[in-house]
């Protein structure tokens, strides 16, 4: 529901408690004396049947009705069977805000007139449109605003962190751990079971009004997948985010969601989403500040390969067992450094090698100049330091002489002080020298590649990939909407054998070549043109469906017949396959028998590649290891789509199969760029085909010929709401400008990054400086990544394409806008190249963007104008833009109304842009 009212749950002038009283077990005491404690600056007021005066010290009355005047923010305590009537009167009063902290076992509770507690909740929300957070959550704290609206047991230290979490109790848990760790927050909120605001628009609220440099988040559930990885990735463009998830096993679930076909464990999807939205996922809570406290402190790193010193061999090896478990590298030292290390005779156990072993007898000096030597070396991006007290280097002594002298150490540094008693001190200097500190090198190595992982997917984020291989024509999504058009029309769920080659066909998938026969006289006809052996599969209703064989993993190969010597031979196994059919599965309609060609030789290796479908998430890109007689699950790995070639890489690069094909194949760049453009494929058709639900290509036959999909499935469904919403191939259209040039203008996409980089370059300083409002020399590749790679249910950006007579494409011009999450107001920008002003370029750019706002429901178009920009000012004027002149800033403010709005709130945020 966005971010409305939600000002008043973080920045309230009145708060009332509901349900507070002076007893000992009182909820409503206890958030009332944690306002107070907490030096809540606003007005307080108290709500209790009983009639008491006053609760400690605020004034208390008997109704909410009662209320002098309407509060900012209500935060109900009273018992849970109450709550829909308290939030009933909240909203006949006028409030905006609720936060529930009553809960109980049964809020689901359906056996009562009006339905579940939790279903009275919402209703009574929605008929004044209060906003409700909860119910059973711990509350809200903003320490920077002195409010401690919650049941916690201790004060809130104020910092740059905000944490996000769906669970009370772990809620209360996070607010000690992080006082042990001396952290700080900028927000903390948990949500409990919340019926209205969800995590989304908390994000959303956070990423809009808060300069928090870190999010945590506690995630159970996701309600909005398209919403979550919205608000999650404009979250990570600008800050660290860090995730915990409950819910890995099936066991640990509560939605009980069912698993996605063709894959064993749910968490996959979850731990793909994550990385696509640049978000570090960690396992447990105490890892979470381990890996805040590392990726807040250290510099970026270039690589993954770790160095490790330590002051013995044992506790060094330990370090190195968990980095090469984790996927890291140990640095392979250079020539210069061994040569170093070996003069130096610093290395005890294996001289000029790594680990770096000083001994039992190493002094704070002597580590200090080992690491001098180590942290230079051009093969290490960050240095271990494993260190156990003796007494030649106590530890606080050592940590002390690495802090002196830490401007010497080029690389990053990690500490891991072992013991308790000394090593305590070392890790108190480390924490207030802002150098990170573990109790246990296996830590030390975990916080490392979360710096790993943390850089993998931000460059993943920020990347701008190569161009597509492959753009579907209108034609061709034309002919397979027929296709699964016509299945429906007999009722079918699923598509023929058929059927699917020729949708994989029209998306330039090889598929073997295949011959569709009805009986045993027309295989014996077809089997005469075939040389050498054949394979024979039945293709019936059962057999048409993808990732069958979860249910029945020893039948994966059924219905089928390989190494067919003869047509006689073929002729004979229709007639047994269909009676085999017709005896087991005589519900299943027999629709064809396919003949091909054994598929065999030139080296091929059997793949599996495909889509399902997340019942969260909605379509998944799978990939890995294929075949009839092994466990293909074993190595599926999985994306969300859209893909690109980058992004595909990564996919691939992370399966089995990938390493198999660098060891064997001839040509394994040729051949993962296959895969890759195999899976963008894919990826396409999970966009065109809204009602695909599942396609399997099992096995895919990869060999030095290419790829060719041997063996196939499809069936269908309700159209799919993908979690990132695909290219919106819908709003392409070709127009002719007034010097007669025929330009194509569409939305932009994350290829079109080298044509950005083209059109910079040929725009005048001028023109960079109406746009940028200063002088832009150079886009950098973050500049070039947030431009091309956008949001499209957030963004928009439509660039005008021209192609040149050698088949090259350049970029003339574009404009760009940028949603609220509350769809209520959208900033636009535009740039024209400066050949091409005067010929209606910018009108047709600006008037498509009016266009496309309308019809997203936005109400309002915004844009800043330099003064001096009269061909811009023109432009506006001409479209009917208003203006307000802002002579201070020395720009004009320019808006256009879209759309009315539908509700009071609309009305006030066109007025007021914070609420």
């Amino acid at each position: 529901m966005g971010t409305r009212f939600l000002r008043h749950f973080f920045e309230p002038h009145s708060v009332a408690v509901i349900g507070a009283s002076e007893k000992s077990h009182s909820m409503g005491g206890m958030v009332l004396g944690n306002l107070l404690e907490a030096g809540f600056a606003g007005t307080l007021w108290a709500v209790n049947p009983r009639g008491y005066d006053a609760v400690y010290g605020v004034a208390c009355v008997k109704r909410i009705a009662d209320l002098p005047a309407v509060p900012d923010l209500a935060i109900l305590c009273n018992p849970v069977e109450g709550v829909p009537r308290s939030i009933e009167a909240l909203g006949k009063l006028g409030a905006r805000a609720a936060l529930v902290l009553s809960g109980g076992s049964y809020l689901d509770d359906r056996t009562q007139d009006g339905g579940s507690l939790r279903e009275r909740m919402l209703k009574s929300a929605l008929r004044s449109g209060i906003r409700v957070l909860g119910p059973e959550c711990l509350g809200i704290v903003v320490p920077g605003s002195k409010l401690n609206a919650t049941y916690a047991s201790q004060p809130i230290k104020a910092g740059r962190v905000a944490y996000l979490g769906q669970s009370g109790m772990l809620g209360n848990a996070m607010i000690d751990w992080a006082a042990g760790r001396d952290i700080g927050f900028s927000h903390l909120v948990t949500l409990g079971d919340s019926v209205d605001v969800m995590l989304s628009d908390l994000m959303d609220y956070i990423n809009q009004y808060s300069p928090t440099r870190a999010l945590l988040l506690h995630l159970e559930r996701v309600h909005d997948a398209q919403h979550f990885m919205t608000a999650l990735r404009d979250a990570s463009r600008h800050r660290l985010v860090l995730a915990i998830k409950s819910g890995r096993s099936a066991q640990s679930m509560l939605t009980h969601e069912p698993q996605a076909p063709g894959l064993d464990n749910h968490d996959v999807v979850f731990d793909a989403a994550l990385a696509r939205a640049g978000v570090v996922r960690v396992d447990d809570s105490d890892e979470l500040f381990d890996a805040l406290e590392t990726l807040t402190r250290m510099r970026p790193l270039r690589g993954d390969r770790l160095a490790i010193v330590a002051n013995g061999l044992g506790p060094a090896l330990l370090a190195i067992d968990k980095l090469v478990i984790a996927g890291g590298k140990l640095a392979e030292l250079t020539d210069v450094t061994r040569d170093a290390l070996v003069q130096g005779e610093f290395d005890v156990s294996l001289p000029g090698r790594n680990p770096v072993d000083l001994g039992g007898n190493a002094s704070p000096e002597r580590f200090v100049d080992a690491l001098e030597i180590v942290a230079a070396d051009t093969n290490v991006d960050a240095v271990l330091v494993v260190h156990a007290p003796t007494r030649m280097a106590p530890s606080k002594a050592t940590a002390q002489a690495l802090i002196a002298n830490r401007k010497r150490f080029k690389r990053n540094l990690l500490t891991s002080w072992m013991g308790l008693e000394e090593a305590l001190k070392a890790r108190h200097e480390c924490n207030l020298a802002g150098i990170p500190t573990y109790i246990s090198p296996e830590k030390a190595v975990k916080a490392f590649m979360h710096m790993v992982n943390y850089q993998r997917v931000q460059t993943l984020l920020q990347e701008t990939p190569p161009s597509l291989p492959f753009t579907t024509q209108p034609e061709i999504r034309e002919r397979c909407h027929r296709l699964i058009a016509s299945a429906k029309q007999r009722a079918r769920d699923r598509l023929t054998h058929q059927e699917t080659a020729q949708v994989l066909a029209a998306y330039g998938i090889p598929s073997a070549p295949s011959q569709y026969v009805f009986g045993p006289e027309e295989a014996l006809q077809a089997a005469r043109n075939i040389e050498g052996p054949m394979a024979l599969k039945i293709v019936h209703a059962h057999n048409c469906v993808p990732f069958r064989y979860r249910k029945h993993p020893h039948k994966l190969s059924a219905g089928l017949l390989q190494d067919l010597e003869t047509p006689e031979q073929v002729a004979d196994g229709v007639q047994r396959l269909g009676d085999t059919v017709r005896e087991k599965f005589p519900e299943s309609p027999i629709f064809s028998y396919c003949l091909q060609r054994m598929q065999r030789g030139k080296g091929s290796m059997q793949l599996c590649a495909g889509i399902t479908r997340d019942p969260v998430f909605g379509p998944v890109i799978v990939f890995g290891i294929g075949g009839y007689k092994i466990n293909v699950l074993a190595d599926r790995q999985v994306a969300l789509p859209p893909l690109n070639m980058t992004l595909a890489n990564e996919l691939v690069s992370r399966t089995h199969a990938y390493r198999l094909i660098r060891e064997h194949a001839s040509d394994p760049e040729q051949d993962v760029e296959r895969l890759c453009e195999l899976l963008v494929k894919l990826s396409q058709m999970a966009s065109d085909l809204p009602e695909l639900q599942g396609l399997e290509l099992n096995p895919l036959l990869l060999n030095r010929d290419g790829v060719v999909a041997v063996d196939f499935a499809m069936d269908l469904g309700q159209p799919a709401r993908h979690a990132i919403m695909p290219y919106p191939e819908e709003l392409r259209e070709w127009r002719a400008l007034g010097n007669g040039m025929d330009v194509e203008v569409r939305p932009i996409r994350g290829e079109d990054a080298p044509l950005i980089t083209l059109f910079h370059e040929r725009l005048s300083e001028e023109s960079i400086r109406f746009r940028y409002f200063h002088h832009k020399a150079d886009l950098t590749q973050r500049d070039l990544a947030v431009l091309a790679q956008i949001n499209y249910d957030r963004q928009m950006a439509f660039i005008a394409e021209h192609a040149r007579s050698d088949g090259s494409k350049e970029m003339l011009g574009v404009v760009r806008v940028w949603n609220d999450p509350d769809n209520i107001r959208t900033e636009f920008s535009v740039i024209i190249r400066d050949d091409l002003h005067g010929h209606g370029l910018g009108s047709l750019l600006m008037e498509k963007m009016i266009r496309y706002c309308k019809g997203v429901g936005i109400l309002e178009m915004v844009g800043t104008v330099m003064i001096d920009n009269q061909p811009m000012r023109a432009l506006l004027k001409h479209l009917g833009f208003s203006f307000r002149y802002n002579m201070e800033e020395q720009v004009v403010e320019a808006s256009l109304r879209l759309n009315e709005p539908s509700n009071d709130w609309q009305r006030h945020r066109l007025e007021s842009p914070t609420d």
